[in-house]
């Protein structure tokens, strides 16, 4: 009788996080297996930006867009009220670009590495998979992070977010946040003729179009453009767990954990838990996975608390506009932490 191959790594789950995955396991040698329910292109509600502190991650795993796929964003810009505040990004631009597009992409790169994908296939429990290591990359609703025993959490707060597509030309290289009462707007360029405009907020039943009411100048700029997307919803959440791992089994991307998608490091997060999991993997310890997974996780959870409480209090939002907007290299100074750089002396008196 012949013997049954089964791989060394299972993942289940098939967005950036688990291809991520898959595909830095590759490159340890390792056999990788995929499951998924849906089919490619994945499409999901996110703000569609990647910082920069995420590309030395996406870069390890050989992921290239052509130019023609992505918009460079020079910086960030705050707005609120009357006031806005605006910074380069400290050592390169960020990224703007499609979830779809980023799917596909990443879809052939794991072919490309000989990833076993297998789309359209559902996993109802963990009994039926054999492998010596099994990936929980299935999300904010992780059903594996259920399985295994990994929901307990220090931390579990949600709010909510919505995006929508409209097909103009951007009219600035920067992501702008807009604040409002209760929510923030993204804008995004993510491409020569499209921006992304999404939406963060703690009602559930407030949408885009209903949101952009409070922003004159930016329901100015949208009047008349088309929509070149349907609108999409999710949970957005800041979600600590105790552990994210148990045996054999541990968690990557959402179903790991997560901040609220304020900062904007959700897709950079997940590649490098990708690259700590990959080497965990092929050291034989996934201990060491639990310690990077925590270090990762803080400097994302700093800068969502301090944007949360912009949020949740206006008052603190006025007052930190306020120095911002008259002292600027305060935000420059926010902007390189936030992303991971060193912040220069000036930008911190």
């Amino acid at each position: 009788m012949a013997l049954v191959a089964y791989p060394d790594v299972f993942v289940i789950g098939g967005g950036p996080a688990g291809l991520a995955t898959a595909i830095a396991a590759r490159h340890k040698g390792l056999t990788v297996t995929l499951a998924e329910s849906q089919h490619p292109p994945i499409d999901k509600a996110c703000g569609e930006g990647m910082l920069p502190d995420g590309f030395p991650a996406v870069r390890a795993i050989g992921l290239e867009l052509e130019k023609s796929e992505h918009y460079s964003i020079r910086g960030i810009r705050f707005c609120s009220e009357n006031a806005s505040v605006a910074s380069d990004f400290p050592r390169e631009p960020g990224m703007g670009v499609r979830r779809i597009t980023l799917h596909r992409e990443m879809v052939k790169l794991a072919e490309d590495h000989g990833v076993d994908l297998q789309w359209g296939r559902p996993i109802g429990d963990l009994s039926t998979i054999q492998a010596r290591w099994i990936i929980g990359a299935d999300g904010g609703s992780s059903r594996v992070r259920s399985w295994a025993g990994l929901d307990s959490a220090k931390r579990d707060t949600h709010r909510y977010g919505f995006r929508l597509h409209f097909r103009l030309r951007p009219w600035s290289e920067y992501v702008e946040v807009h604040w409002g009462a209760g929510c923030q707007i993204y804008v995004t360029p993510v491409a020569d003729d499209e921006v992304g405009i999404a939406l963060l907020t703690s009602d559930s039943k407030v949408r885009v179009r209903e949101a952009l009411r409070q922003f004159p100048d930016l329901m100015a700029r949208l009047k008349g453009v088309p929509e070149s997307s349907v609108e999409r919803g999710a949970a957005t959440s800041m979600r600590q767990l105790r552990r994210v791992v148990n045996g054999n089994i541990a968690l990557v991307g959402d179903a790991s954990g997560s901040v609220d998608a304020i900062t904007g490091e959700g897709l950079c997060l997940g590649f490098h838990q990708a690259l700590a999991l990959a080497d965990a993997m092929a050291s034989g310890d996934l201990s060491n996975y639990e310690i990077a997974h925590r270090k990762l996780a803080r400097r994302p959870r700093f800068m969502a608390n301090l944007l949360l409480a912009m949020d949740k209090w206006p008052p603190v939002r006025k007052c930190v506009f306020s120095v911002m907007t008259a002292y600027p290299p305060l935000f420059e100074g926010l902007l390189a932490m936030h992303v991971g750089a060193k912040v220069r002396a000036t930008a911190a008196l």
